[in-house]
């Protein structure tokens, strides 16, 4: 199943967009799709950290179940999704060419056959994720425009 990859360039530096998307507990400030985010490890930023996020999709309400597999402050976060809905994603942080960040979002999500599975990931993923996470990308751009 091919991946799910959406990016945005924001007219802030690096550093000022980490700082935004760093606190994992904030991504509901910006993600349409997630509620609400719950810590289940006792630590809340880097490899290891533990959550659960509440996703809501129009009627559908799961929850995802993530830990973080990389993180190097200012270029990379990673997370392996354990929950209803299988995969890893990550968000990249990179100077753009133009000034700004480049900041790019990709997944590679594995669907149960109760969704759909593989025909549920392309139509669910490849269509309305990735309208989702446009949208998302869109509202951090602002949010961290805002900061600047």
């Amino acid at each position: 199943m091919p991946g799910i990859r959406v990016s945005v360039v924001i007219d802030a530096p690096v550093q000022t967009v980490w700082d935004v998307v760093e606190p994992v507990e904030r991504h509901v400030d910006w993600m349409a799709d997630a509620v609400a985010i719950r810590f289940i490890s006792t630590q809340t930023r880097g490899v290891g950290t533990e959550f659960f996020c509440d996703t809501k999709v129009g009627p559908i309400k799961l929850v995802d179940k993530m830990t973080i597999t990389a993180w190097e402050p200012g270029r990379v976060m990673g997370v392996r999704h354990t929950g209803v809905v299988t995969g890893t994603g990550e968000f990249t942080l990179e100077p753009a060419p133009s000034g700004g960040t480049l900041f790019t979002w990709t997944e590679k999500l594995t669907f149960p056959w109760w969704l759909g599975g593989p025909l549920g990931a392309l139509v669910g993923g490849q269509i309305v994720m990735k309208a989702i996470w446009r949208r998302n990308l869109r509202v951090l751009k602002k949010l961290v425009e805002s900061r600047s």
